[in-house]
């Protein structure tokens, strides 16, 4: 966990099954998500590499900061820009989300 005031992040295991899918393709499929909740977000799964078709992707040019988690990188579809992020080397408070993938705009389901 990290927090500043007014601001707050946690990381956790999820028990739950995520499918992340795209125009009908699955792109990655996982039962051992982590669910980070960060202050003014939406709620974001973030998933092992293992478990997302990393050959479906495209590395991106495009990198964000943000100053809680650290430098994020993006991956592509051909149809989908910066779909995908990832955080190589994120600040220590969120060390557990190194190289996992969370996906933006795609259908996600959880059971």
């Amino acid at each position: 966990m990290t927090s500043t005031p007014g601001h707050r992040i946690t990381v956790e295991p999820a028990a739950v099954h995520v499918r992340a899918v795209h125009d009908g393709q699955v792109l990655a499929e996982s039962r051992r998500p982590l669910l980070l909740r960060e202050t003014g977000c939406p709620d974001r799964y973030y998933l092992p590499p293992e478990d997302v078709r990393t050959e479906l992707l495209t590395p991106s040019d495009t990198r964000t900061h943000c100053p809680f988690k650290g430098d994020a990188s993006y991956w592509s579809l051909p149809d989908a820009a910066d779909l995908v992020w990832a955080y190589p080397e994120p600040r220590e408070q969120v060390a557990a989300i190194k190289n996992h993938f969370c996906f933006y705009d795609t259908h996600l389901i959880a059971h």
